[in-house]
């Protein structure tokens, strides 16, 4: 059967030559690789995931608290019957939470939205907050391996995501029953730079493979699931590819059992201005994106496709 690459990040530092190159040849060819010898914390990972489910298994009334109306699923809890795939006829079977950046920096901290704590679930802020900064470092030297695979300097995108509305998402996607028409979560593409998926053991995650086959994707705490999101395909002139991909109903028994996964979605700043990268322009491939666009408002676009604006 054919799988995604798994790339060792062991002694990165020291071995940044060959292993850009293995992550460029994914990204260019599939979009998906997964990680091995990541360095994140795995009892941590656990424990999220452990109190997400505790989370989850609140109440509706309590659950609701936390949604906001008109934050656009930023931060926070929603519900199920919500987000919806761009293109899908059915939302997504799913209610998930949201975390983000703890504090920022300048003008950023009064337009900027902020993290809800939740008071039910003890232990669970702190744990998020960890998880976070850990995920954020994890990203920022897989794209500091991106950026040496893309001819820049290492440190290329330090300063375009040091204040990046990054998200950690805790989803849950219930047992099904016999009413569940729509998959658990529709095709789709990520909005972001990159995307990093952990926490789960379950089966269900599926790519899109250049023969229009879906090919079952394995997450587990010890491997990372890691997927080019369309920021980083626009900017590399769609030199590395944000692929098609889907969390597929389970057969038989398993159909009965929830599904809980946490995806880390890496974002650029929101005043960053997207624009094609030189060194992707070429005769053969001449540039795609000639308009730029602000991190934010390319946000704020695709959050209105996926139906949480």
């Amino acid at each position: 059967m054919e799988s995604i690459p798994t790339i060792s990040l062991k002694d990165y530092k020291n071995n940044k030559g060959t292993i850009s190159k293995e992550i460029y040849d994914a990204c260019n060819k599939v979009g998906f690789f997964s990680i091995i010898d990541h360095e994140l914390d795995t009892d941590l990972v656990k424990k999220t995931l452990r109190l997400s489910k505790e989370f989850f298994n609140q109440t509706n009334d309590i659950k609701m608290k936390y949604y906001i109306e008109e934050g656009a699923g930023q931060r926070g809890y929603t519900p199920f019957g919500v987000e919806t795939a761009k293109n899908a006829l059915l939302p997504d079977q799913k209610e998930f939470w949201h975390h983000g950046r703890t504090s920022w920096e300048g003008n950023l901290e009064e337009k900027m939205p902020k993290n809800i704590l939740i008071g039910e679930v003890n232990g669970i802020n702190t744990a998020l907050k960890k998880l976070y900064n850990d995920l954020e470092m994890l990203g920022r030297n897989i794209l500091s391996l991106i950026a040496v695979s893309l001819e820049l300097q290492d440190n290329w995108f330090d300063n375009k995501i040091n204040q990046g509305n990054s998200i950690l998402r805790l989803i849950h996607y219930p047992r099904l029953d016999q009413k569940n028409n729509g998959l658990r979560a529709e095709a789709h593409e990520d909005i972001n730079l990159i995307t990093l998926l952990l926490g789960t053991e379950q089966e269900g995650l599926e790519v899109l493979n250049k023969n229009n086959e879906w090919i079952p994707i394995k997450v587990s705490s010890e491997k990372i699931v890691c997927n080019v999101g369309d920021m980083l395909e626009r900017l590399t002139n769609d030199k590395l590819k944000s692929t098609t991909h889907r969390v597929n109903n389970p057969n038989n028994s398993n159909a009965d059992e929830s599904r809980f996964s946490m995806p880390f979605f890496l974002h650029f700043n929101p005043d960053f201005f997207i624009e094609t990268l030189p060194n992707c322009i070429e005769q053969e491939r001449p540039n795609k994106y000639k308009d730029g666009i602000t991190a934010d408002d390319f946000l704020k676009i695709r959050l209105e496709e996926i139906n949480l604006t």
